[in-house]
């Protein structure tokens, strides 16, 4: 392979990277035109990943090769508990939102698939697997992120956009993508394409979650 393994992924991922990465919800983020309803419907949604989150991170612990790579992604972990956990109950007050919707609403069938797919390859996965996984989560949301022209007054906007454009998650997502394709490149023929599959998969999640919350 001539290319980095994770430049490889996303380059077999089209047209789905683009659409997540230049959806018309994340333009209105950006210019302020999004409706309350959509985003509270987003967010209500998008914190029911959280905890199956918070269980691949950890699973990516166990099965890591390595200390200095338990490290990097424990690291992670105190982010999603404090500063994003802190961002959704701000917002979820803000927007009106009640406690049954924050913790046990009805899910959408696109919010549904994606946590079935954390949740396999949580169980059933190898390191290499739930990286690719993980890499398509956060390596979107910086994609779009940065996008952001300028910053919008509505903090629940402004906010979502800073978690994923800033220094420290550029970092995170440089190192996701450093260590996918660290062990990308000593897997054989059947894993990449198992990686691949995955790498897709998410990438046609995280359309079908932003469309539930735009169309």
């Amino acid at each position: 392979m001539t290319e980095n393994f994770t430049d490889w992924l996303r380059g077999r991922s089209e047209p789905d990277w683009t659409q997540v990465v230049e959806h018309p919800f994340t333009d209105a983020l950006f210019d302020g035109s999004m409706p309350d309803e959509y985003m509270s419907s987003y967010l209500v949604q998008d914190y029911q990943f959280v905890d199956d989150f918070l269980a691949l991170l950890g699973a990516a612990v166990a099965r890591a090769d390595r200390y200095s790579s338990r490290l990097a992604l424990a690291g992670s972990i105190a982010v999603v508990t404090s500063e994003e956990n802190t961002y959704f109950q701000r917002s979820f007050d803000a927007l009106g939102i009640g406690e049954a919707d924050r913790v046990s609403p009805e899910l959408d069938p696109a919010t549904a698939a994606f946590r079935d797919l954390m949740r396999d390859t949580r169980d059933n996965g190898g390191y290499a697997e739930i990286l690719t996984v993980l890499t398509v989560a956060e390596w979107t949301y910086l994609e779009w992120a940065v996008r952001a022209p300028a910053k919008p007054d509505s903090f629940v906007h402004a906010e979502w956009i800073e978690l994923h454009a800033n220094p420290d998650f550029e970092e995170w997502v440089s190192w996701l993508r450093s260590e996918l394709d660290r062990v990308g490149a000593g897997l054989d023929e059947r894993e990449r394409a198992r990686c691949l599959r995955l790498f897709q998969q998410a990438t046609k999640c995280e359309v079908d979650f932003f469309n539930a919350h735009w169309d």
